[in-house]
């Protein structure tokens, strides 16, 4: 295939392309990524329900259609569309990590933390399901665990501020504060913004 020197001239390939097959679904599928990138989100939405039309297994399709949806607010349609894709490919672990993130945003935090299991558990690199592992795991009180999330995220990324304001919060609930002004400076370093709130908790534990 030629290559694009632009996104318009790629979207013109693939609708070439779908025009002289247009059974392929990843042909409408990469027409729908394309057009997402230039925010014509219901011409990307028709694309990838054709592509899923033609290629019922394309799990990325479906994980797209729940971006799609989550821009709009609609969570529950999302977490269906990501449970599609992990249904129809097993070991999907971008589908796995987005139901535990969905449903971490649902408060159903048993549920997130079962996905984001699997989720690593098929990609043992997926800095972003360990982070949000990490939260479930705060949120439910399981701070040790939170704690190892969060240095695995570290280990794999160390300079992922988030990470580093994440397992200060941790620290802190656990009572170490010296562990957590350390990685609130770490964070600070690398540009993130702490909230004042943690902050100020740090200086009270003084």
């Amino acid at each position: 295939m030629e290559k694009a020197k632009n996104v318009d001239e790629y979207i013109a390939i693939q609708r070439s392309a779908i025009a002289s097959n247009p059974e392929c679904g990843t042909s409408h599928y990469n027409l729908g990524v394309a057009l997402m990138g230039k925010k014509l989100y219901d011409e990307a939405k028709k694309e990838f329900l054709e592509a899923i039309e033609c290629s019922p297994t394309l799990s990325e399709a479906y994980v797209q259609l729940g971006g799609l949806r989550l821009k709009d607010g609609d969570l529950e349609e999302c977490l269906e569309y990501n449970k599609k894709a992990v249904s129809c490919r097993a070991g999907f672990s971008i589908g796995y990590g987005n139901i535990g993130f969905i449903n971490l945003q649902l408060g159903k935090t048993d549920e997130a933390i079962a996905a984001l299991k699997k989720a690593i558990t098929f990609n043992n690199q997926f800095i972003q399901a360990y982070t949000t592992l990490a939260n479930a795991y705060l949120m439910k009180g399981l701070i040790d665990e939170s704690i190892k999330a969060n240095k695995k995220t570290l280990e794999l990324s160390p300079d992922f501020a988030v990470a580093h304001n994440n397992i200060a919060l941790a620290y802190l609930e656990k009572g170490d504060k010296q562990q957590a002004e350390k990685h609130i400076k770490e964070a600070e370093k690398l540009g993130y913004e702490v909230e004042a709130k943690l902050l100020e908790s740090i200086k009270q534990n003084e």
